[in-house]
C-alpha cells in the first residue's frame, strides 16, 4: 500500500518558508536540470562529489530534514542501481577478483564505471529530492508551462497533480473502512488469496473512481466554456536578487570544477582519472 503520511508531509514540506523555497520554480528547475545533465556528462569522480556537496548546502540552507531526504534517496536509489550493480561484472579490463565460478569476476573498468555511475546516481536523486521538498507539485508544473512546455502535456500534468492529493484521501478512507472490519493485509488469520482479492478490489474501485471522477472533471470544464482553444493562466511573478545570486552561484561553480577537469585533473589522482565504459 501507498505510504499516505509521507505523501502529505513532502506537500507541507514544500510550503515552508526558506531561502531556497521562496526562489523562482523555474530557477529551481532549471538548476536542477543543468545539475542533473552536467553530473550525467561527467567522467572525473570528484564532479559528483562537488556537485553533491554543493547539494548538502543548499539542502541546509532550505532547512530541510537531512535524515528525512537521505530516506527518500535510498528509497530511490533501488530504481537505478539495480543496473549498476550488474557493470563490474560485464565490462572488460584487469581482473581484480574472481570467483569459484570463473566466468563470474570483476575488472578495475567494469568497478570504476560502477562507481561514477553511483555517483552520477546520487547527485540526480538529491536534486531531485531537494526540488520536490522545496516546490510544490503545482508550482513545479507551472514552472514547466512558463518555459514552454507544450500545452496538451501541460494540461494533462496539470490536472493530474490537481486531482493526486483527492485520490490519495479517497485511498485513505478505503483503508479507514477496511481497518474499521479489522482487514489487515498481513493477518495469517485470514486466507492469503482472499486477501490478495480484496486488494485487487480496492485497486479496480480505484480505477473505477479515477474514470467517474475524470468524466466529472471533464463535464464540468465544457460547462464552463473549456474548448481546445481555451489558455492557461500563469501568474507572474518578478524575478528577485536571490534567483540571480543562485544561478550565478551555479554557473561560478561549473566553471570552477571545469578549471579543475582541465588544469588540475592528475594532481587530484583517483578522483581526476577520466572514466569510461569501454
Amino acid at each position: 500500500m501507498v505510504n499516505i503520511n509521507d505523501a502529505l508531509d513532502l506537500d507541507v514540506v514544500s510550503a515552508q518558508n526558506s531561502v531556497i523555497h521562496n526562489l523562482d520554480g523555474r530557477v529551481k528547475l532549471i538548476s536542477v536540470l543543468f545539475i542533473i545533465i552536467y553530473s550525467v556528462f561527467s567522467n572525473q569522480l570528484f564532479v559528483p562529489i562537488i556537485l553533491e556537496i554543493f547539494l548538502l548546502i543548499v539542502m541546509g540552507l532550505a532547512k530541510l530534514s537531512f535524515k528525512a531526504s537521505f530516506t527518500r534517496i535510498l528509497l530511490l536509489i533501488p530504481f537505478g542501481g539495480a543496473i549498476i550493480l550488474f557493470q563490474p561484472f560485464i565490462h572488460p579490463g584487469n581482473i581484480i577478483w574472481v570467483s569459484s565460478i570463473s566466468w563470474i569476476h570483476i575488472t578495475d573498468v567494469g568497478l570504476n564505471w560502477g562507481i561514477i555511475l553511483m555517483s552520477r546516481l546520487i547527485v540526480c536523486l538529491t536534486a531531485i529530492v531537494i526540488l520536490s521538498s522545496t516546490s510544490p507539485m503545482q508550482e513545479v508544473v507551472e514552472s514547466f508551462r512558463k518555459l514552454g512546455m507544450p500545452r496538451d502535456l501541460a494540461m494533462i500534468l496539470s490536472i493530474m497533480v490537481r486531482f493526486l492529493f483527492m485520490f490519495i484521501d479517497e485511498l485513505a478512507q478505503i483503508r479507514k473502512s477496511q481497518k474499521s472490519r479489522n482487514f489487515d493485509i498481513h493477518s495469517k488469520l485470514t486466507p492469503y488469496k482472499w486477501r490478495i482479492k480484496q486488494v485487487g478490489y480496492t485497486v479496480a474501485m480505484m480505477f473505477l473512481k479515477s474514470y467517474e471522477k475524470g468524466e466529472t472533471t471533464y463535464s464540468s470544464m465544457v460547462s464552463r466554456g473549456f474548448s481546445n482553444d481555451s489558455q492557461f493562466y500563469v501568474s507572474r511573478k518578478k524575478m528577485t536578487k536571490s534567483n540571480y545570486v543562485f544561478i550565478i552561484s551555479i554557473v561560478l561553480l561549473i566553471l570552477f570544477i571545469e578549471i579543475l577537469v582541465i588544469f588540475y585533473a592528475p594532481q587530484l589522482g583517483y578522483f581526476g582519472l577520466h572514466f569510461t565504459a569501454t
